[in-house]
């Protein structure tokens, strides 16, 4: 029986073919290409807002995560895990953008926790109060 290079050659072709057609498709086709999300939302939910943090630093989240008070990730009853969430504080306009990865919030009326990091961005908390003796009095 006969080798014939011919179906080798053939192989690595197509190979390198689907490589580079694979990779020319890796931007999805949209207004910007550095869009991180659809800047349309796909359904709007109001309510209150909690934060949660403290005792809870280190601790596992819902989707096997742990909590860092730094992160801008929050938790809901019902999202999916990775969906990114914009909250807004309709007192003062200020947004942030979070992602869903854990669980709760399980107080009746709340809506959605958020970590310490976006609700100081939103300014649904301030920094703690400082001492007279730190503003000059």
């Amino acid at each position: 029986m006969r080798f014939t290079p011919a179906p080798i050659r053939f192989c690595i072709v197509a190979i390198g073919a689907l490589l580079i057609t694979g990779c020319a498709s890796l931007v999805p086709e949209r207004e910007s290409p550095f869009a991180l999300y659809e800047p349309k939302p796909v359904s709007v939910e109001f309510g209150k807002a909690s934060f949660y943090g403290g005792k809870d630093i280190g601790k596992l989240t819902a989707n096997g995560e742990r909590y860092h008070a730094s992160n801008c990730t929050a938790a809901h009853k019902r999202l999916p895990f990775n969906t990114m969430v914009r909250v807004t504080n309709l007192k003062n306009g200020k947004s942030v953008l979070v992602r869903i990865n854990d669980r709760g919030p399980f107080v009746k009326g709340r809506t959605i926790d958020l970590t310490m990091v976006a609700a100081r961005q939103i300014e649904m908390i301030t920094k703690p109060n400082r001492s007279l003796s730190e503003v000059g009095l």
